[in-house]
């Protein structure tokens, strides 16, 4: 078996495809995955961009729920200190509820200014108020009275999945380790840094932390399943493009990320390995050469890809890949 994902950020470039068609179908894609046997679909937050990357994962994920019967959703990041705490807590509840626990969480802090200055929160405060959010929702989701902010709330309903709906710990800093040991939750870091899991396991046996676990992001690239990858790079070269150049721009000296890249042409994206267009054959040959822990991971509307674009490669996986394994 192998542990197929589908990746959604939503992106639309106002030279590539309108939102119009791309959220129909990202729920549609949706739907094939789960009747196809992929594991995730993969959502993640970004607002103030310029190509109107996905500003609601909850409600996205909401949607994704609906349509599907198995398949899991994780939101990777979900930028916690952007929403308010106890709203947010009571979404979460309901996605909960609706998705009978299919859907997980990623508190993430974020890296860009201009989220937090659009959002009329203090940019230096951001681990402060990661922190609060933490402590809101896991008071919020006991279903009793707390106190918040100097006011007496309670959140109910109370979620499907106890003792909380499944969240866990983003960033790949000290400060992220320790946070999420005290906190007793699990960390998923952007980073591929062993160093990060070992730490983390130190001082969970410090804490007496005895059921925490680290997720790292492994070396997975984006993979598209054409006929003829030569053909395929040529098509998929400007969605690419524009999701490795945008992405890449917002990274700061001091954010490290697993899934960044630096390429400007076509020639330096195959080189760098972050996305690959395969075809079928050679797509089961890397399957079986990296072994069912390395995961299959599909970004179809990459960059605001066409659909149909996207829908060739799924299909041809889908037929093509997945009974030859």
């Amino acid at each position: 078996m192998v542990l197929s994902i589908l990746r959604l950020d939503m992106r639309a470039p106002e030279s590539a495809s309108s939102p119009n068609d791309l959220y129909p179908a990202a729920l549609d894609m949706a739907e094939f995955a789960d009747q196809n046997r992929f594991g995730f679909v993969v959502l993640s937050e970004h607002h103030q961009t310029d190509d109107g990357y996905l500003p609601a994962p909850l409600v996205m994920a909401a949607a994704i729920a609906g349509r599907t019967a198995r398949i899991r959703i994780t939101i990777r990041a979900l930028l916690a200190p952007l929403h308010d705490p106890v709203r947010l807590a009571e979404q979460l509840a309901v996605v909960d509820l609706a998705s009978k626990g299919r859907v997980s969480s990623t508190l993430g802090i974020g890296y860009r200014r201009e989220e937090y200055e659009a959002a009329g929160l203090d940019w230096t405060r951001r681990g402060k108020l990661l922190d609060e959010c933490i402590e809101t929702l896991l008071a919020a989701w006991t279903g009793e009275r707390f106190d918040f902010r100097g006011r007496n709330v309670r959140v109910l309903p109370r979620p499907y999945t106890q003792p909380h709906p499944p969240i866990m710990v983003g960033g790949s800093s000290e400060a992220a380790v320790r946070r999420a040991v005290r906190f007793h939750l699990p960390l998923v870091p952007a980073i591929n840094d062993a160093g990060l899991a070992e730490r983390y396991e130190s001082l969970a046996a410090e804490e007496g932390f005895e059921d925490g676990f680290v997720i790292l992001p492994g070396e997975a690239a984006m993979v598209y399943v054409h006929e003829d990858p030569e053909k395929g790079w040529e098509e998929w070269a400007p969605y690419m493009l524009h999701d490795a150049v945008t992405y890449e721009a917002w990274q700061t000296p001091d954010v490290r990320s697993q899934v960044t890249s630096h390429a400007r042409t076509l020639d330096e994206l195959k080189e760098e390995g972050r996305y690959l267009v395969l075809t079928p054959d050679e797509c089961v040959e890397r399957i079986r050469s990296e072994g069912p822990m390395n995961p299959v991971i599909h970004f179809p509307l990459v960059g605001g890809a066409p659909p149909e674009l996207g829908w060739r490669s799924l299909k041809l996986y889908a037929e093509e890949v997945l009974p030859r394994l």
